[in-house]
């Protein structure tokens, strides 16, 4: 005799509220390949070319950017560390649209008033410049 459990057939649960939750049919649970999986450290990504162009494209990008300027320490500096953060970006369809790297550096590391006094991320959304414009037009506001 054969269970129901080893031919993955199971009853549905009644919730105490009085809803009943019906499991999912094996074809409609999403499984996810080796390929479609979000790494997690830098020793399994440097082996895939996909993630090292990333990782070449935003390292590229900060330095373009002038994001940082490399001193050397002295022995009263706190050194700040970074890690690299992985996505996978998809289209509307659930494919994969593109590897997307970033390097982050490991800001609970710092001490306020020690290693910085005050912190400002000049970040703005394009929508938030149009409705800005939008408004400043409509009642001849200067615009400089």
């Amino acid at each position: 005799m054969q269970a129901r459990s080893k031919n993955h057939v199971f009853k549905p649960k009644t919730l105490s509220n009085g809803l009943i939750c019906y499991p999912l049919p094996k074809a409609l649970i999403a499984t996810t390949g080796s390929a479609d999986v979000e790494p997690t450290s830098y020793s399994t990504t440097s082996k895939h070319p996909a993630w090292r162009n990333a990782m070449n494209l935003e390292f590229d990008a900060l330095l373009r950017n002038g994001t940082w300027t490399l001193i050397p320490p002295t022995s009263d500096m706190n050194i700040v560390g970074c890690k690299w953060v992985f996505r996978l970006k998809r289209k509307a369809d659930g494919s994969i649209d593109r590897h997307k790297a970033r390097l982050v550096d490991k800001g609970f590391h710092q001490q306020p008033g020690v290693d910085f006094e005050e912190t400002f991320s000049p970040v703005v959304k394009p929508t938030t410049i149009c409705l800005a414009l939008s408004l400043a037009t409509s009642a001849d506001w200067p615009i400089r």
